[in-house]
């Protein structure tokens, strides 16, 4: 046991960084099964498409379904965070989403593979919240610009796997057997969370992190909580955050998350295996560019300047995959690489969302700066297939729809205005630099 010294009062260190990593550790683990839900139908494509008889839309609204659900959810899902807390939210989402991965797996229509999907939508909607929640009460303000990074660097691990390893454990299993793995993990991993996470330091005894750093700790909010979402929707500095959001983590998400692996399908005659390839060196990206620019941010001690660079390098990489003579090979793969890894600047608008309001209700600030990176998901998976299908000229191979170049690029366009659409808003963020303006005031 520590002694108690210059304010700060005494606790085990060693005891509370094992319970602080044992937690995130947990969550995280929950957060990855999040990733490989989301960007999995991407592989599975043709797989659905032939299993259901669908079209581009169709297959573009069943995979959206996933971020229809996860859109909505996201203020409420900032709303039991600030409330339940993690444990119990956490556990809550992997239980429904374990559900809804059996049930998609299992699914013999596509009215029940779509009821499947939405519900591992509403399930792991709470995990990314109650993950950052979490991170916010047990890492410091001064760290959370790199823990941000992190997390999203161990949850695209999740993503990675979900391309090239799944199309290989595809030549062993079919997909519905992998989807009922995976619900079945979320229901084991329900029950470390309420066995293992704890809301706060002081949950098990601990002191507060701002008492640990010699600071009083915060007051605990009184008021109803649609009084304080009211109080998180008028907050104007957080609105340029959710546009951003939506404009570059949103479209990044539904083309790798759906439409990359069609594309350089029909496009550059790969094989599903070699197209995974690309897609997984775009997670890569965005895996790496998360972790980069979070260091990066808390390094220069700013948020904004941050943005503003991921947002300009994304759009400039989304208009050479439109317009660029790229093909198989090196230029695809760097292109891949660096669309994934631009867009990875998206990951310092939750640092800044936390910092821009009281941190009791970073829960909700947060949840609302997410829920544009998912609508903008929801939004440009069916209308990338939809502007697709405007040019189709009726070709099928298995029942398979083929695409041509002219109508990718076509979709590509609705990356490029998404793109263009983040840079301006990142114009408008607000500079807090790494501090919390509320407390500043």
């Amino acid at each position: 046991m520590l002694s108690q010294t210059q304010g700060r009062p005494a606790y085990d260190r060693s005891r509370f960084v094992l319970a602080r990593w044992s937690i995130f550790s947990v969550l995280i683990a929950a957060y990855m099964l999040v990733f490989f839900h989301r960007m999995a139908p991407a592989v599975v494509s043709d797989e659905l498409m032939r299993a259901f008889g669908t079209t581009g839309v169709a297959l573009g609204s069943l995979a959206a379904m996933y971020f229809y659900i996860y859109t909505l959810m996201q203020i409420p899902a900032g709303i039991l965070a600030d409330t339940l807390g993690a444990r119990v939210t956490v556990a809550i989402g992997n239980l429904v989403a374990g559900c809804g991965s059996i049930l998609f797996g299992l699914g013999e229509t596509f009215a029940a593979a779509a009821t499947g999907r939405a519900l591992v939508g509403l399930g792991v909607s709470v995990v990314f919240v109650g993950l950052f929640k979490s991170n916010s009460v047990w890492f410091s303000d001064r760290h959370y610009g790199r823990i941000s990074g992190l997390t999203l660097l161990l949850g695209n691990v999740g993503a990675i796997s979900s391309a090239g390893p799944l199309a290989a454990l595809l030549g062993f299993y079919s997909w519905r057997s992998v989807f009922v793995a995976l619900g079945l993990l979320s229901l084991l991993l329900a029950g470390l969370t309420m066995l293992l996470v704890r809301n706060r330091p002081e949950d098990l005894g601990f002191p507060s992190l701002r008492e640990i750093e010699g600071k009083a700790s915060h007051e605990r909010r009184q008021n109803p909580w649609w009084q304080e979402l009211l109080g998180v929707l008028r907050t104007r500095v957080l609105w340029p955050l959710f546009w951003v959001d939506l404009g570059m983590g949103g479209s990044m998400l539904a083309f790798v998350g759906l439409w990359a692996v069609p594309c350089l399908r029909d496009t550059l005659g790969l094989e599903r295996s070699a197209a995974a390839l690309y897609t997984t060196l775009a997670l890569i990206g965005f895996a790496s560019g998360s972790m980069f620019f979070g260091w990066l941010s808390d390094r220069l001690g700013r948020r904004k300047p941050v943005i503003v660079a991921g947002s300009s390098g994304y759009l400039l990489v989304c208009l050479a995959l439109a317009y660029a003579p790229w093909g198989a090979g090196l230029s695809g793969f760097l292109l891949f690489f660096l669309l994934g890894f631009s867009a990875g600047g998206f990951i310092v608008t939750f640092a800044s969302a936390k910092e821009v309001i009281i941190p009791s209700l970073s829960g909700m600030a947060v949840g609302l700066v997410n829920t544009g990176l998912f609508l903008g998901a929801a939004i440009a998976q069916p209308l990338f297939g939809w502007v697709m299908d405007r040019g189709w000229n009726g070709v099928l191979i298995d029942g398979v729809r083929i695409y041509g170049w002219a109508d990718y690029r076509l979709g590509l366009l609705v990356m490029v205005f998404c793109a263009f659409l983040a840079l301006v808003s990142s114009l408008l963020v607000k500079e807090t630099r790494c501090r919390n303006l509320t407390e500043a005031e």
